[in-house]
């Protein structure tokens, strides 16, 4: 025996209901992540409760009004305005929830990160100026051995004035101090006043370089263990006992400036705003229209996708539930003639013949009240014609819709054709 391949219209009955419960489904686990995602960011500036209501009422409106959109025949530019403007709060809150799970765990490194480089560059300024101050104390510290050892050997070394700076306030210090002293101390080689004013102007030099040292090694033992994965408060409090271990006064003295020492950065300049609750959205709109990255512009085409879908899915399922515009008027109909809905499309179908273009005919004689309003109200939708005024054509497409609607036979069908049978 042959293989009898099933007829399309049966299956495509038999399928139809599986399938749109199956998009119906989809629809509505779509929106349950929807609503997640609105909820979490809408927690951002309402309550729990509040966030939840609100997403709760704006998921059911975005479901319903595509349903609508399905099949209402009128006022359907009103209602893709309502939708637009619900979906355009579920995708700004959701796009939120989204951006900133996905940049949960980078957006704190890439602030730390900053944070590094930028206390980095500080100590690179921090140390050259240093290594300048450094390499001047020790050339101070050399010209003052020499101006000792001249002053003990041939003395008058106060009395000159001297090209740099710093040597000559040491030169001025010590002739003031020798002349507040009076004839006691006469001018003269040996181990004087004056000699022993240069001597301590040259311990005191080593000590500041001794401390200029002192705050290059700390500086060095900041950058030796300094880590751009450490916290922000963390690297800031490490970097300002750094700073103040610094002899500042010692390094402008010797410099010869007065230059403030350098500013550690604002504590509140790195610190990841989307951590602290309200400024989330603003903070991830502002990234997405002033620097956008493929995750700010990910995050808002998923949102923007899953409202999408769920408008779709809802759009094409809920015109199934709904019923057809033939099914609604084949059903009413029905109603008329006190009949089963398969029962009345039965006995219309028999009534019909073929006509000269091969289409589906019935003569106007042989049909029931509630027949003549279905052909009527068919005619006025331009899907049958009246010729002759005794008879209608169907539209092809009609006819086959309405031998669709027997293909998986309900139970009065049934019932019925046992009974003609018997």
């Amino acid at each position: 025996m042959g293989f009898v391949y099933p007829d399309a219209a049966s299956v495509r009955a038999g399928a139809s209901r599986p399938l749109v419960l199956g998009l119906f489904v989809a629809s509505c686990l779509l929106s349950i992540v929807s609503f997640y995602t609105t909820q979490q960011g809408m927690m951002l500036y309402l309550s729990p409760w509040f966030a939840t209501l609100a997403s709760l009422g704006v998921q059911s409106s975005l479901v319903l009004v595509a349903w609508l959109v399905g099949f209402q025949r009128t006022g359907r530019a009103l209602l893709i305005v309502v939708y637009a403007i619900t979906a355009a709060v579920s995708v700004a809150f959701s796009y939120v929830s989204l951006y900133n799970w996905f940049s949960a765990r980078e957006r704190p490194a890439l602030v730390q990160r900053s944070l590094y480089d930028e206390l980095n560059a500080l100590a690179a300024r921090m140390e050259a100026r240093l290594n300048e101050a450094a390499s001047r104390g020790q050339n101070y510290v050399i010209a003052l051995d020499e101006m000792t050892a001249a002053e003990l050997a041939h003395g008058h070394i106060s009395r000159s004035g001297d090209a740099d700076p710093y040597l000559n306030a040491v030169r001025e210090s010590v002739a003031k101090e020798a002349q507040s002293l009076g004839a006691a101390y006469r001018e003269g080689s040996g181990a004087g006043a004056r000699y022993t004013a240069f001597e301590r102007h040259s311990k005191l030099t080593q000590s500041a370089v001794a401390q200029l040292q002192s705050g290059q090694r700390a500086l060095a033992a900041w950058r030796a263990e300094a880590r751009p994965n450490s916290s922000s408060e963390e690297q800031l409090r490490r970097f300002a006992a750094t700073q103040a271990a610094i002899p500042w006064g010692t390094v402008n003295r010797i410099l010869g400036d007065e230059a403030p020492p350098p500013a550690a950065p604002a504590l509140a300049s790195f610190v990841d705003k989307t951590a602290s609750g309200q400024e989330d959205l603003m903070q991830a709109f502002q990234d997405l229209f002033s620097a956008p990255t493929s995750r700010h512009v990910f995050s808002l085409a998923l949102a923007a996708f899953i409202d999408l879908i769920i408008f779709l899915l809802a759009f094409a399922s809920g015109p199934y539930f709904h019923g057809e515009a033939e099914q609604r008027l084949c059903a009413a109909g029905a109603a008329l003639d006190a009949s089963d809905e398969q029962v009345f499309v039965r006995e219309l179908l028999r009534k019909m013949r073929p006509s000269a273009q091969g289409l589906a005919q019935v003569d106007v004689a042989d049909l029931t009240p509630g027949e003549q309003q279905l052909c009527l109200a068919l005619a006025q939708r331009g899907q049958a014609v009246v010729e002759d005024g005794s008879r209608y054509l169907f539209d092809r497409e009609v006819h086959g819709r309405l031998m669709e609607s027997l293909a998986a036979r309900g139970l009065p069908l049934r019932a019925s054709s046992q009974k003609a049978h018997a």
